[in-house]
């Protein structure tokens, strides 16, 4: 197996268990496609490392759940994931292309894109053949004042935006979370490509109270 695909197995794992379902090895199999054998030792790994536990539940069935080990192993590997993905400029253009799409159905023109780097300009790029009325770049730790045209801001403030984008590769759960805590009344969209999990503090939480019952 590649590293490409052993990422992308590794990944799609910790996405498939990470809301603490009971499910059987034969689901996650479906759910993955991946074989049984494939599936073990991806578990037995996470379990070792710590960042999944597991609680029997009836009918030779488990309960899974990502800890939060578990839930900052997964943004590594989203991280890991983008950079190797051979075909990721064709994908995340043609996912991104539909974020913006979507919003624009929905009557947003004007967006801030949330990261300052290579998804940024491919996220600008798929704004090219859409009516996109208004764009900038989020990013206060950059020194770039503007990409591909784009100007770059600090903050928001005085920005006037229909949503915000994330484009930020290298950590995009983080991102969102800031973004979420920064601007608490925004719209904030992302492609399915950055595994971004929008109740990850309501799942670490149900995690924590678990453990301490």
């Amino acid at each position: 197996m590649s590293e490409h695909m052993k990422l992308k197995a590794e990944l799609d794992f910790l996405t498939a268990i990470e809301r603490g379902e009971v499910v059987t090895q034969m689901t996650l199999k479906q759910r993955i496609g991946v074989s049984v054998g494939l599936i073990n030792a991806l578990l037995k790994r996470a379990v070792n490392k710590g960042y999944v536990k597991v609680r029997r539940a009836p009918y030779k069935r488990y309960a899974y759940y990502l800890t939060p080990q578990g839930f900052s192993e997964k943004s590594r590997l989203v991280a890991a994931y983008l950079e190797s993905s051979i075909d990721f400029l064709r994908q995340a253009r043609a996912q991104y292309t539909d974020v913006f799409g979507g919003a624009l159905k929905q009557g947003g023109n004007r967006f801030a894109l949330a990261g300052a780097g290579e998804l940024a300009e491919i996220a600008i790029l798929s704004t090219l053949c859409q009516d996109v009325k208004s764009l900038v770049v989020l990013d206060p730790a950059t020194d770039r004042t503007e990409i591909s045209g784009v100007r770059v801001v600090r903050d928001l403030v005085g920005q006037d935006i229909d949503a915000i984008v994330v484009t930020d590769a290298t950590n995009p759960q983080d991102m969102f979370e800031n973004l979420r805590r920064t601007y608490p009344d925004a719209v904030i969209l992302w492609p399915a490509l950055l595994r971004i999990t929008p109740d990850r503090d309501e799942l670490i939480r149900a995690y924590d109270e678990g453990r301490a019952a």
